[in-house]
């Protein structure tokens, strides 16, 4: 129907600097888990009001407002209702990207609800119906730090207080709300590069936590992995995930468009070593090959409300079809495949099956910042549904394998 509605130019030098922190920082057994942590109690996650979403409490965030307006080829809509897994077996511990415009170098603990209440909708709030949702607010690296950087100008921030914010929340979380459920961990661009750490040392190395993994979705970042192997690189146990039933393994992706790949200053799916390369496992095909992603995207267009609002006309407007949920979704609107250029760049590639003889929208709206940062606006929006299938399905089989989908304590020591 139409063409892409480019972000506006103004706002790309704030958005090209979502994620530049993110680079900074098995089998399941039948026996009852162990606590990890035990007696642990953190002074900052004790408390509810620093969690947007707790899976056990509902009436927060992430139970609302999540139904979706179908929005076919062929000019046709449906209403899809979200409800709430009614028991779900497993829990989600979801860490948010870059979002907070606080003033200074690291965000405080009160969410914003344009910003830290804003994405955990976008990015969590869907997983819902698969999963308790566990999202804490943590000190993170602000907008407002690297814009100021990229203009210049030097605003003292730490990243290490963000990750400790982060190893604190999942240290509590385990401690006091898992009682031995499998866990899904799931986190984009900065959210995803504190996660890979936390997998890396607190997870990877101790079968008692691994054993608790259904899986880690690591969008928007360069997990490492060697070439054509599945194990190594940043995790010397956890694998990437290659089928749908498998467990105690990693996605991880970066978005190009198929026709503007990452370019030689890419930030995403670059090789940081010899015999390296940034993991890319497809979601909607994990064994390989091309697939049909699931999308859900904000009505108002804009995957950040640092944007400007616009008018999106997902169908044409001739038509006269008013959507009044605060998503869509795009049956066939997006085929993804995982590519590695011959300069070592491994992404997923998106092709957009857009037809201008058809009266639905054409293009992604709102997702280009600059060639370099490819479509990491909307890496978690382009795959939603297909992220939630897919972990259903993982949660399946973790309960499956580890004969028990429990609400018993973990066993003290």
């Amino acid at each position: 129907m139409r063409s892409l509605l480019r972000t506006p130019p103004a706002a790309l030098a704030v958005a090209a600097l979502l994620s530049t922190v993110a680079h900074a920082v098995a089998p399941t057994r039948s026996a009852a888990a162990e606590n990890p942590y035990p007696g642990y109690r953190s002074g900052i996650y004790a408390d509810p009001a620093r969690w947007l979403c707790r899976g056990d409490r509902p009436g927060d965030v992430c139970d609302r407002d999540l139904d979706a307006t179908i929005v076919r080829a062929n000019g046709t809509t449906r209403l899809e209702r979200w409800r709430a897994a009614a028991s779900p077996k497993v829990d989600c511990f979801y860490v948010y990207p870059t979002i907070s415009t606080d003033p200074g170098g690291n965000s405080d603990l009160v969410p914003g609800e344009n910003e830290e209440l804003y994405v955990v909708r976008q990015q969590a709030a869907r997983l819902g119906s698969v999963c308790r949702v566990f999202a804490p607010v943590y000190r993170q690296v602000t907008l407002t730090a690297l814009t100021a950087r990229l203009g210049g100008v030097d605003i003292p921030s730490d990243p290490a207080l963000a990750y400790a914010d982060v190893v604190d929340a999942w240290q509590h979380y385990v401690a006091n709300h898992n009682q031995g459920r499998g866990v899904i961990l799931i986190g984009h661009s900065q959210g995803a590069g504190h996660l890979t750490a936390l997998l890396r040392n607190e997870i990877d190395p101790r079968p008692e936590l691994r054993t608790l993994l259904v899986s880690a979705m690591l969008l928007g970042t360069s997990v490492q992995a060697p070439v054509g192997a599945d194990v190594g690189g940043d995790f010397a146990n956890l694998p990437l995930c290659r089928s749908v039933t498998q467990t105690g393994c990693v996605i991880s992706y970066s978005s190009f468009r198929s026709d503007e790949p990452p370019p030689p200053n890419s930030y995403f799916g670059v090789s940081r070593g010899p015999g390296l390369q940034a993991a890319c496992t497809n979601p909607a095909a994990l064994g390989g090959g091309k697939g049909t992603l699931a999308t859900y995207f904000p009505t108002v267009g804009r995957s950040l409300p640092i944007f400007p609002a616009r008018e999106v006309d997902w169908l044409d407007p001739a038509l006269g079809v008013e959507i009044a949920t605060p998503f869509v979704t795009l049956p066939g609107f997006l085929d993804a495949e995982c590519k590695v250029d011959a300069s070592g760049f491994s992404y997923l590639a998106i092709d957009v099956n857009g037809d201008p003889s058809d009266p639905r929208i054409d293009d992604i709206t709102g997702a280009d910042i600059t060639p370099e940062w490819g479509l990491h606006l909307v890496d978690a929006n382009a795959a939603m549904g297909t992220l939630v299938d897919v972990a259903g399905r993982q949660a399946r089989a973790w309960c499956a394998r580890a004969r028990r989908c429990t609400t018993r304590p973990l066993a003290r020591r």
